[in-house]
Formats: C-alpha cells, structure tokens, sequence
C-alpha cells in the first residue's frame, strides 16, 4: 500500500479515502472569548451548516461550533449516495400526519436531493456529482415490488427517468449474479461528501458565518438567551439548533436517548483499470440493495470500488474493518479477490426506532431546535431539515417542521447499557425473517 494515499489523515479527520482524496483542508479557529449571534448551531455536518447557510440566508447572525472538524463525523464519512426518500415507507405515519402529509413527505424525499443539487450548482462546488442509482432487488418480491414503486413515482410527478430492470439484464448495470432485479432513477446519485460538505461551509463563511472548529461544548445554560459554553469561551444566542446526530452524547439527554449511534463501515479498492471499472459497473451509478443489513457501492472519480455497510449496534467496531467488510464485498464480486484493499474507515451513524429523522424543538426550552436520527438518509434528508429549522427560527412557524414533529419518537429503553443489545437483538430478527423469508 502506497502511504501517499493516506496524506490529509493527520488534519484530524478519519483516515478514509474521503479525507486523502479531498486536497487542501481548511481549517478554522477555535472559539476564545465570549460572543453573541442571533443563532448558535452545534455541529459541523451536513444539518449544521445548511441551518447556517439558510440562517444567514435570512438576514440572521449565526455562530457554528464544531468539536472537532467540520465534516469529521457521517457527513464526511458516508457512502455518498444521493438518493431520494426520507427513509423507510413514509405511509405508515398517515395516522399522525394525515394523507396530505405524507403527500408532503415523499415530495420532500424527492425535493431534497434536487435541493442538493441546486446548492451544488449554484455554488459550483466540485464533488465528484454523477447522477444515476439503482436499487437492486435481492429476490423476486423485492423485484415485483419495484414496479408498484415506479408507478407510485410516477403519479407524485416525478421528472427524471426509471427504468426496471429484469434478472436476467442485470449485466447492463452491474457485473454480478446475485440480483433479482433493479430500478435505475436517473433523479437520483453519488458525489463525495467530504468535498460537498466542506464546500458548503466555505459557502456559509461568505455569508457572514462565524465557524469555530475544536471548540467542543461543556454546557448549555437555558433562558430568554441561551449560554453555549466552551472551554475557552461562551456563546450567547436567542436560539440555538443541536445538530449533533450520533455525537450528541449528554450534551441534551432529552433527544440523546432517542437516537442510537450505530456504526457504519466502508472500504475502497485500489484505483481500477479503466476496462476494469466499466465492466464492474457499466453505467456508473450508485448502488444499494434491500437487505437489512445492506450493501451498497459505487465508483469513485478514480476508479476504485468504494463498499460500504454493515451497520453494528454493538458499539464496538471491528478490529480490523477491511477484513470485515472484504468478504461481503467479495460475495457481490468475486472477480475482485486479487484486488487490493487501500482504505478501511468506519463512524457513526444515527439510528431511531422508527427510522424516521426526529425534528423539531425542545418542548421544555422553545428555544432550542434539532435534528437528528437520519439513519441512513442524512445526504438529503439534512439539506431539507435545515431549511425547516431556519423557516421556523426566522418566521416562527414552519408548516414542514410541523409536519416533521408530529410524528412520535420513543426513547430507547434501558439507558445507554442496553440500548444497542437491545437493538441488535431486534435487527437480528429482521434478519431471520429476511432468511427465511
């Protein structure tokens, strides 16, 4: 392995494939003194810096503090997978938030991967964009389920081109045999999300965003003006956004035992002959399976097959993340055994029991907003959240986060003990079922 590849990884970000490939990192201050803004938003992901970018948008000054680097947890360490959907079937919540609002979900599923590239667009920031996916059927009912899928798609409006794709034509997609099926969506895609998320805050700097990175939070004081401390100085805001997902640890116990942070893990290849990777993958899209414990995989800019999955709920993550991950990688790709492993990363990811992101306020401090527990989905889904958390703090009222928080979360029970066994126990379930099935 060439060490080369691994140049950026000791600017403090995971050393993944993202960090190395991502060129020159910037960096920003840590917070030292006592300041004030309109806003504070904990967390330098995806949710806390698009609350920014649409904060400012607006007229409002906003101060963004970040632990560690911005991008250092999911939002720079996914898949990057753009694709559409809020997570699971949205309609089992019509109960909470009627047929108009899942109306208003599965559009918010589809706008919100244009919302990214809209942003992208506009700000020309180079991410390595390529449009296409393809959902791959693991067996015949998953495949007979794609067409119901299609048409449902179809009557919403949408714009882009889908096309089935029979067992037997897998070939022009994907160069392996185990698939039933799959449903290309030209709507939908992959890029690298270390570069966009990166980009976008270069993007709310402009904007007049105050950016302070190695500035964790010790503690919030609640009232009328919020207290952010840090270790070397306090932020005072009339509302503050918890955009902290998996690391939000005692920050905020409320919200914190609603989420579980599950790890995810991802390898990529070494660079791949040019013939190589078009006969992997012909069209180049971004893929991912049905299973619960999911595969899924794309092509990088430089040709190398970027795996990822296998979520644990263990919290601890495996010692040796490649040779994990190697052998699923190999069941999809055997034709792959020669090649080389040259980057293995994993992180966190936040998981509810619902699998529906958990968005709103704090009933006990109106104040203080949040969004978190994307499991899965954080590419989009965090771009449209933000944009409903600046509605409401800018407005007051926001008739999506209404929609959002309507819908009930339950707190993991047992405590941080026995909140992932619990869990694990209740995936491994699904997964027998999934067997047996």
């Amino acid at each position: 392995m060439n060490p080369s590849i691994f140049a950026n990884t000791a600017s403090g970000h995971a050393r993944s494939y993202y960090a190395a490939s991502a060129g020159a990192l910037p960096g920003y201050p840590s917070l030292c003194g006592d300041l004030n803004a309109d806003v504070c938003v904990i967390g330098g992901g995806f949710t806390g810096v698009n609350t920014a970018i649409e904060l400012a948008r607006r007229g409002l000054s906003v101060i963004l503090l970040e632990a560690r680097r911005i991008g250092w947890g999911a939002s720079g360490r996914n898949g990057g997978q753009l694709i559409r959907g809020i997570g699971h079937d949205v309609s089992g919540f019509a109960r909470y938030v009627g047929s108009e609002g899942v109306g208003y979900l599965e559009r918010a599923g589809i706008e919100s991967v244009q919302l990214v590239g809209q942003r992208i667009a506009e700000h020309g920031i180079d991410c390595d964009l390529r449009w296409g996916f393809c959902e791959l059927a693991n067996t015949p009912a998953q495949f007979a389920a794609f067409q119901a899928e299609q048409e449902h798609l179809l009557g919403l409006g949408y714009q882009h081109p889908t096309r089935l794709v029979a067992a037997q034509d897998m070939h022009q997609v994907v160069a392996s045999g185990v698939y039933a099926g799959g449903l290309v969506d030209m709507g939908s895609g992959h890029l690298h999300p270390l570069k966009l998320v990166l980009g976008e805050a270069r993007v709310a700097a402009a904007l007049g965003v105050r950016i302070f990175e190695q500035s964790p939070v010790l503690e919030l004081l609640h009232g009328d003006t919020v207290q952010v401390r840090c270790t070397a100085g306090t932020v005072r805001a009339g509302r503050l956004v918890l955009a902290c997902n998996a690391h939000l640890d005692k920050l905020e116990p409320r919200l914190s035992g609603k989420v579980l942070p599950a790890g995810s893990y991802v390898i990529a290849t070494e660079p791949l002959a040019k013939e190589r990777a078009a006969q992997l993958i012909p069209q180049n899209l971004a893929l991912c399976d049905q299973k619960v414990g999911l595969d899924y995989y794309r092509l990088t800019v430089d040709r190398r097959l970027l795996f990822g999955g296998a979520c644990h709920y263990s919290g601890r993550d495996p010692a040796d993340i490649a040779a994990y991950m190697r052998p699923k990688m190999l069941k999809v790709f055997p034709q792959l055994a020669d090649v080389a492993i040259d980057f293995q990363w994993g992180g966190k990811i936040g998981i509810t029991a619902n699998r529906f992101p958990q968005v709103g306020r704090l009933r006990q401090y109106p104040n203080v907003y949040y969004a978190q527990g994307y499991s899965g989905h954080g590419l989009n889904v965090t771009h449209w959240t933000a944009r409903l958390l600046a509605e409401a703090i800018h407005a007051g009222h926001s008739q999506g986060l209404d929609i959002f928080s309507a819908v009930p979360h339950m707190t993991f029970p047992g405590g941080p003990a026995l909140r992932a066994p619990l869990l694990a126990l209740g995936m491994l379930w699904h997964r027998m079922r999934e067997v047996l099935g």
